[in-house]
């Protein structure tokens, strides 16, 4: 993991983790709960195929590297993201300016 992208309370919780300090307060219906929520939020039953440049491709399976993920669920997170407006595209509220 790279400590280098993590906030201080995450580089405490990873450190607590590591060294075996961390205790868990997550009741067991709580955990139920959230995964039954994770369970639902990433199903994945269908399948699409798409064509995108290689210089994209090299690119989003760098990213995934970096990540420690495959890069589908990489793209996947992506559209994810996109859809439920948590990632948003910069350049689609820039003025008509074109260089």
């Amino acid at each position: 993991m790279n400590k280098e992208k993590l906030s201080q309370e995450e580089k405490g919780l990873l450190d607590a983790v590591e060294s075996g300090e961390y205790e868990s307060t997550l009741t067991e219906l709580r955990k139920k709960e959230l995964e039954a929520a994770a369970n639902l939020t990433f199903k994945k039953d269908k399948r699409i195929n798409i064509r995108i440049s290689n210089r994209d491709l090299v690119a989003i399976q760098s990213k995934a590297t970096e990540e420690g993920i495959p890069y589908q669920t990489l793209v996947s997170s992506i559209i994810h993201k996109y859809i439920s407006g948590s990632l948003q595209d910069l350049t689609a509220n820039k003025s008509g300016k074109r260089r």
